[in-house]
Parts: structure tokens; C-alpha cells; sequence
């Protein structure tokens, strides 16, 4: 049981924490009084949330053929983030010389919810594998 519903476990996981996030973010700059909505911030959570879902999905529907090769498929995927990073948020953000500390906040909080959940799950996934192939 525990093993179909991985996937749907990581799904709810992430959207939870990604919208909690989402609602500190906001809280935090609405305090700080800072715009609530620069620095490309819901294209940051949305293109985040997006990518973990189809990275770890990914990494899912393939566990048993390519079980050997989900560290390699897990670097591959976080390869596609930082293409992502680079072709729709780096230019925005260096347009003015400078990379700021709230944009920088923007793209990495998601990021870095995004990939502790896909480390967490990918490393209980390949456990269950794991644990499977023994018995």
C-alpha cells in the first residue's frame, strides 16, 4: 500500500509546503513592505512545483526498469532545473547588473522545498526497491 501511494504522498507533501511557503513569502514582504509580487516569485513556485512533479514522477514510473539508474535520472533532473533557471529567471534577474537578495529568495525557497522533497522521496522510493528485491 505504502508503495502506490508514494507518489501521491509526495504530490500532497509538496503542494502543502509549497503553498505554506508561498503564503510566508508573501506575509514576510508584505511586512518587509516590498512588492508582493516582483521578482517573478509565482513563475518561481509554479515552474518549481511543476518540475518536482515530473522529475519525481519521472523517477516513479521508472523505478523498477531503471533502478540502477535513478541517481543519474535524479542529476539529470536537477540538470533541467538549472536550464530552467537559467533561461527564464537569470536574465530577468541580472537585467540590472545585480542579483538581489529577494530575487534570489524568489527562485530558491521553492527550489530548495522542491528538491529536499524529491531527495526525501527518491531515497524512500529506492528504500522500498530495496527492501522489495530482498524479499
Amino acid at each position: 500500500m505504502l508503495k502506490r501511494n508514494l507518489f501521491a504522498q509526495f504530490l500532497l507533501l509538496l503542494l502543502l509546503l509549497l503553498i505554506l511557503a508561498f503564503a510566508g513569502h508573501l506575509f514576510v514582504l508584505s511586512r518587509k513592505g516590498l512588492p508582493l509580487y516582483g521578482n517573478l516569485i509565482v513563475r518561481s513556485y509554479v515552474i518549481n512545483a511543476i518540475l518536482a512533479v515530473i522529475i519525481f514522477g519521472l523517477l516513479f514510473r521508472f523505478r523498477e526498469r531503471l533502478k540502477n539508474q535513478i541517481g543519474f535520472l535524479f542529476m539529470a533532473g536537477s540538470l533541467v532545473k538549472f536550464v530552467f533557471f537559467f533561461i527564464f529567471f537569470y536574465p530577468t534577474y541580472i537585467s540590472d547588473g545585480d542579483m538581489s537578495g529577494q530575487e534570489f529568495a524568489a527562485f530558491f525557497v521553492p527550489y530548495a522545498i522542491a528538491l529536499f522533497l524529491e531527495t526525501f522521496y527518491a531515497s524512500r522510493m529506492l528504500k522500498i526497491l530495496e527492501e522489495s528485491s530482498e524479499d
